[in-house]
């Protein structure tokens, strides 16, 4: 009888220390959450939100979407900045041949068009992997780059290139300042995270996680490598594809093919790198690294009166070194540091 209770009793005590994790963290998220959506609005000043939040956000959706093909599916592409500007031009052309079009429905459209683009691209993952994968995407970036220059009818027959986005107007509500673009790019990030998430936890996560783990073992206890991988493609270039018209739309405010180069898949990649591969965090925790670094690294070196040759290459030292720290250190970036730090606060101060 003791024994049975004993036996009872732990039972019911691991069950109690698997709940309240997940408790506190679902309770810490709503509360960052409202702080994110009352408090920063009424604090941040314009030049906060427009320069680093909304940046930050739109980063954090395209890092996340690289992080589905790359860190869950184990598919490794240097393309992430042409999903972005065919999101971005799509969302563009719909507006402007369809009068009329909501705009969240717009870059709906910008995304399932970058998701195509990523099936068509991703047909080669069927056959390479590794670096010759991501020799092959970054083919795409250069493919949809030169499009974009010399189609015309893509940028609308704009000599320069270079066009101005159309207001973002939501059943009539226009966002035009800073705090409401903001709220607009959260709403559609906090969505698509979540909806990230709990993709991953689903069977198509698991699906990639079999296949990055071990493509042919995964393949012999029932997943289909086609179906899985170009799924992976195409849910990473539609998040890519939303980041990119939001990055035009609410960050930039004009739609251009410099905006999407190579330098800048090269940074989303940087942000998976240190925030943590196959991590939703993350990809959060990276983007907000990487953009709120150079910021700091500014005021330092203008703190330390240091010449401009210095301070000019500063930024690209600092990041390559962290990228070889995260490397070899923590390969899991800042979300494990993260996840370690929680658990021995959460023990703290009987660790034992």
């Amino acid at each position: 009888m003791l024994y049975r209770e004993a036996g009872q009793f732990k039972t019911s005590y691991q069950a109690d220390s698997q709940i309240f994790p997940i408790l506190q963290d679902r309770i810490a998220l709503f509360a960052l959450l409202a702080v994110a959506i009352v408090v920063v609005p009424l604090f941040a000043s314009p030049y906060t939100l427009s320069a680093i939040l909304i940046p930050f956000l739109i980063f954090s959706l395209a890092a996340l979407g690289l992080n589905i093909l790359t860190g869950y599916a184990g598919q490794l592409s240097l393309g992430t900045a042409a999903f972005m500007a065919v999101g971005a031009f799509a969302s563009y052309n719909f507006l402007a041949r369809l009068p009329g079009l909501p705009v969240l429905l717009a870059f709906v459209l910008g995304g399932l068009s970058a998701a195509m683009v990523g099936i068509a691209f991703g047909l080669p993952s069927l056959r390479i992997r590794g670096f010759y994968l991501a020799a092959s995407t970054l083919a795409t970036q250069f493919f949809v780059v030169w499009c974009l220059t010399k189609i015309p009818y893509l940028t609308n027959y704009s000599t320069s290139g270079v066009i101005t986005a159309q207001k973002i107007a939501i059943l009539g509500y226009q966002f035009d300042t800073p705090g409401r673009k903001y709220l607009l790019v959260l709403g559609v990030v906090a969505v698509m995270a979540l909806l990230a998430k709990n993709m991953i936890r689903s069977n198509v996560g698991r699906s990639w996680m079999a296949v990055r783990d071990m493509d042919v073992a995964a393949e012999v206890i029932g997943f289909r490598l086609m179906r899985t991988k170009l799924l992976a493609f195409a849910v990473s270039s539609f998040y890519c594809g939303v980041a990119g018209a939001l990055y035009a739309y609410a960050y930039l405010g004009t739609v251009e093919p410099e905006a999407y180069n190579l330098d800048l898949s090269f940074r989303i990649l940087f942000m998976v790198i240190i925030g943590g591969v196959g991590s939703v965090l993350g990809s959060f925790l990276g983007a907000a690294f990487i953009v709120l670094l150079p910021v700091f690294l500014n005021i330092f070196a203008h703190g330390l009166s240091l010449p401009t040759s210095v301070a000019s290459n500063l930024e690209l030292m600092v990041f390559g070194a962290l990228i070889v720290f995260f490397l070899i250190v923590e390969p899991h970036g800042l979300a494990r540091l993260w996840q370690i730090g929680k658990e021995k606060l959460r023990l703290w101060p009987f660790p034992h």
